[in-house]
């Protein structure tokens, strides 16, 4: 939803939004939220920089508010591994593998995009990456800090979308992670371009998603929605899902260099999950930034 066309109070609450995220930027990273208030303001942000984030920041946002608070409505589930989330909690482990085998986490600067509760973001943490995770809503971060807090790991959170985050940095992660997001938001490809600006030349970009086609309505809707109800009716449109030809596109328009392409079987009657296979359904995408030079 653009600025232009909020209601009053989501005007007031996207104009917070940004200024949260400049503070991120210019105050000291050391408070559990990824900044501390009470010290002074740095200096090393240039006044073009912060006039270019200023001036995007007022450009139509690529958050569909709908699934914003459809997922806000689902925070007290993030982290009950028999609930709503159960079929995240239950795939994560292949998620973490498909990663960690292609970019050793170790010691590695991470940005998780999209993080929502911190399933994956902790995974890695625990791996070793020293990571940071980003979302557009504020509830699902508050469960995140708490526990990672109570899990003793040190992850930043951030209230922030990958556009916010590419208008003040570039070339900065040694990889981005991008699970189970590009099918909820407007501009699939705008996620793509950040992330790609986000990463720095020879880094790793990973994305999660679902393809469309007539099996995968069956199975991610029909099945997993309406009739197994092991998720929320609501969560998927299918007409948001996304082929892998079309994120290859994308991603190549960007300056990103295809790695691999993998299935993520999943059945949760069988309680059976792998990787490999068709990308029928479920798949992962891996990508690598050859360029020293972000192309737009």
């Amino acid at each position: 939803m653009g600025l232009d066309s909020a209601t009053n109070n989501e005007q007031t609450n996207y104009k917070n939004d940004i200024c949260l995220a400049v503070r991120c930027v210019v105050y000291n990273h050391s408070s559990s939220d990824g900044f501390d208030r009470n010290q002074p303001l740095k200096t090393s942000l240039g006044a073009s920089t912060f006039i270019r984030y200023q001036k995007q920041s007022a450009m139509p946002s690529n958050v569909d508010q709908s699934e914003i608070r459809k997922f806000e409505v689902q925070t007290p589930q993030w982290w009950d591994e028999s609930g709503e989330f159960k079929g995240l909690h239950d795939i994560n482990p292949l998620r973490l593998q498909y990663i960690d085998e292609r970019t050793a986490l170790r010691e590695r600067l991470v940005l998780d995009v999209g993080c929502g509760g911190g399933i994956l973001t902790e995974g890695m943490a625990r791996l070793g990456a020293r990571v940071t995770g980003i979302d557009a809503s504020e509830a699902p971060l508050v469960v995140a800090r708490q526990h990672a807090l109570d899990s003793k790991l040190e992850i930043v959170y951030r209230r922030l979308t990958a556009e916010d985050l590419a208008a003040i940095e570039s070339d900065v992660y040694d990889a981005v992670t991008c699970m189970e997001l590009l099918e909820h938001v407007p501009n699939p490809a705008s996620v793509v371009q950040s992330c790609s600006r986000l990463v720095r030349p020879e880094g790793d970009i990973f994305f999660a998603t679902l393809n469309r086609n007539w099996k995968s309505f069956l199975l991610a809707i029909i099945a997993a929605e309406y009739i197994l109800g092991i998720v929320k009716r609501g969560t998927h449109t299918y007409r948001k899902f996304i082929k892998p030809s079309e994120l290859e596109d994308w991603a190549s328009n960007f300056g990103l260099v295809y790695c691999d392409l993998t299935g993520l079987q999943y059945n949760p009657i069988l309680k059976k999950k792998r990787l490999g296979g068709k990308p029928t359904v479920n798949y992962l995408m891996h990508f690598k930034k050859t360029k020293n030079e972000y192309e737009s």
